[in-house]
């Protein structure tokens, strides 16, 4: 398939921006939809790319169209295919880029789903696939035929990997996501331990080979074999477009699951839905129909809707072998999954979300873990701990990424973490007073002094030792803060009130 076959594809209306007979006539290896800033390590040659221009801003136009578009050329890619659904049209700045570096650039009209355009291509490759001569092919003429029939039944994806390697002794084969899960594995295949297969991914051990599909850094699949020569190379790029078939008619067959997780998440985010909705929409996500339940909220570290969040925090879950759950979008655009705990406890995400963090380094991810709820009632409750626990854990790790649970959230300086910035801010400057405008040099000392004090318990003599200063000089400047903050350090509450201030600060 070519890309200019995009242009006569009936129901996608795809319009031509720019792009010469020569850049038409390239072909297509393969579809990856991104809004990644610098998408380069994602992309493979021959790719058509597809976005929602959501990196795109109209402050550092200039720098982020550069760096998107040249990190396509970079890698190779055929085409930018450019949603015109978010801004309206397509930047000017985005199509001067693409004429500079010779890419193609067609614009998708706001009525065209990406998956459609993905739809389209594996559909019209798969047929051009089957049409070509026998000699193309490394698998035998039955093997592939058979493996057509496997993939219109619904065949699960270790039955497809058995039988297209059965010519070549079956030698160990998995397929696994770029977090270290495994999707499906050959007999031959011991177990392969999420961390351990993450790494074998990064160190390219073995023979691996990306499966073409829409997805994110998150969630994408690779064929892996542990050992190079198991299989000769055009044979496990077949294998490897064989298993692109089976996500995509899995990923087809999950939608109204999806759409289901979706209406359930909305319900809970407006509160005040009725509980006979709710139980419904439970209902309607077949598990999740009994509780307890437990509500998860993720975000990157961009913006809240920044790509991937929600394949992020589905990804998590599935690394949870018993884990029922149903997975939608906020109207504030975080990613929230409602999650069955069953009798097994309360869900811990720790061990997959190192995982989750290595596969786009550099863009932390955050998640808040509410408590138990048994009742339907509960769960917008329960998505309000979430989001304080969120707002924590991005406090505390703002660079790594981090997981919080509501329950973990057991001192002052834990609990202040999920109150937004603003907000501890302006509670800060209003109970430090003159102390927390700067000011002169003094006022530093008055308030490194209050720290240590407060630190020491309220002891004179400790925080003078503390200090390297005579008590004398600790009660005197005590004085000062009690006088600037309007405080009684003598009374608990408010010890507590300048404590919170600092903490807040």
């Amino acid at each position: 398939m070519h890309v200019g076959d995009l242009l006569q594809i009936e129901g996608l209306d795809l319009t031509l921006v720019w792009g010469g007979e020569n850049l038409l006539s390239q072909a297509i290896s393969g579809v990856t939809a991104t809004d990644l800033e610098d998408p380069a390590r994602f992309l493979q040659r021959g790719e058509i790319v597809l976005s929602g221009l959501v990196w795109w801003n109209e402050a550092d136009r200039e720098a982020r169209t550069e760096r998107f578009v040249s990190a396509l050329a970079e890698s190779g890619a055929t085409a930018l295919l450019a949603g015109e659904e978010t801004h309206g049209t397509v930047p000017a700045d985005v199509v001067d880029s693409c004429r500079e570096h010779g890419i193609a650039l067609l614009a998708v009209p706001a009525h065209t789903n990406f998956r459609a355009i993905t739809e389209a291509v594996y559909r019209r490759q798969w047929g051009d696939l089957s049409r070509r001569p026998a000699t193309h092919f490394a698998l035998p003429e039955n093997v592939r035929g058979e493996l057509g029939r496997l993939v219109d039944h619904g065949a699960a994806a270790g039955e497809l990997l058995e039988c297209a390697l059965a010519p070549f002794g079956t030698p160990s084969c998995y397929v696994l996501t770029s977090s270290g899960r495994t999707i499906a594995r050959t007999a031959s295949a011991p177990e392969l331990p999420p961390a351990r297969a993450a790494e074998n991914l990064r160190d390219l051990a073995g023979e691996t080979l990306r499966v073409q599909a829409e997805a994110t850094p998150y969630d994408t699949w690779y064929l892996h074999l542990p050992q190079a020569d198991g299989a000769p190379p055009r044979a496990l790029h077949e294998i490897a477009e064989v298993i692109g078939q089976y996500r995509h008619h899995h990923d087809q067959q999950h939608a109204a699951r999806r759409r289901t997780g979706q209406e359930l998440v909305a319900l809970i985010d407006t509160g005040g839905a009725a509980t006979g909705a709710l139980t419904n929409a439970l209902t309607s996500c077949g598990p999740l129909a009994e509780g307890p339940w437990q509500v998860v909220v993720t975000a990157t570290a961009g913006r809240p809707a920044d790509s991937g969040a929600k394949e992020a925090l589905t990804e998590a879950l599935r690394h949870l072998p018993s884990a029922d759950f149903a997975v939608g979008t906020t109207l504030d655009a975080h990613a929230v999954a409602v999650v069955r705990s069953g009798g097994e406890g309360t869900v811990s995400l720790r061990e997959p979300w190192s995982l989750l963090h290595d596969c786009r380094p550099g863009t932390p991810l955050y998640a808040g873990v509410s408590a138990l709820t048994a009742e339907p009632a509960g769960l917008h409750a329960a998505l309000t701990q979430a989001r304080y626990a969120l707002a924590a854990a991005r406090h505390g790790s703002p660079t790594t990424g981090h997981v919080t649970a509501v329950e973990e959230l057991s001192s002052l300086d834990s609990l202040l973490a999920g109150i937004p910035a603003d907000v501890r801010t302006i509670f800060s400057a209003r109970t430090l007073g003159a102390l927390a405008h700067g000011g002169p040099a003094s006022h530093h000392m008055l308030l490194e002094t209050l720290e240590v004090f407060l630190a020491h318990n309220c002891s004179w003599a400790r925080t003078a030792e503390a200090l390297h200063l005579h008590v004398n000089t600790v009660h005197y400047r005590i004085e000062r803060v009690q006088l600037l903050t309007g405080r009684d350090l003598s009374r608990l509450d408010h010890k507590l009130d300048l404590r919170a201030a600092l903490l807040c600060r």
